[in-house]
């Protein structure tokens, strides 16, 4: 098989994947921040074999059909605004010490606030928009807060389990 092919078969494994683990955010209700984290994880293959191109290209293809199959829309729209950290994390660790952090969590602010500004203001979700309303700005505070403390974890994450994968993938391929 040639390279190409063989780029475009890993692509399309990766996306199923990651379109088949965003679906079960509709099945399971607690999942709808876990399952973008998860289906994000299958990009760190692609970057490694085929580069950064190929993987955004995955996780584009992952965006739109969750975006469209997914019930769950907070899940997609979530996984549309982020998934793309893994491929862009190499970039973002070549920065110096705290510049690095201010840069992953200001990414990570930005994505997130305008993806639910989008939620709650051009799609009208009605839902969200009485959760958000409902509970007290201490309590909003406290989420944001927590959502930071988790993606410098997920960061974390991605730092121990990358050279896992990569190293997975290239013993079954030399199988």
């Amino acid at each position: 098989m040639n390279e190409a092919s063989r780029r475009m078969a890993l692509g399309g494994v990766l996306a199923a994947l990651g379109t088949g683990i965003m679906l079960l955010g509709g099945v399971i209700p607690a999942a709808t921040f876990c399952c973008p984290v998860l289906a994000s994880l299958a990009l760190v293959p692609m970057r490694e074999e085929a580069g950064a191109r190929w993987a955004y290209l995955v996780w584009a293809a992952t965006a739109i059909l969750s975006l469209i199959l997914s019930p769950d829309k907070e899940s997609a729209l979530l996984y549309a605004a982020l998934g793309y950290y893994p491929v862009l994390k190499p970039k973002l660790d070549r920065l110096p010490g705290f510049r690095r952090l201010v840069c992953k969590l200001a990414l990570y602010n930005a994505a997130v606030c305008a993806s639910y500004a989008l939620m709650l203001f051009v799609l009208r979700m009605d839902a969200l928009r009485q959760e958000f309303f409902s509970e007290g700005k201490w309590m909003l505070l406290a989420l944001v807060l927590g959502g930071n403390a988790v993606f410098i974890l997920y960061d974390l994450l991605l730092n121990r389990i990358s050279p896992v994968l990569c190293r997975l993938l290239h013993t079954k391929r030399r199988r």
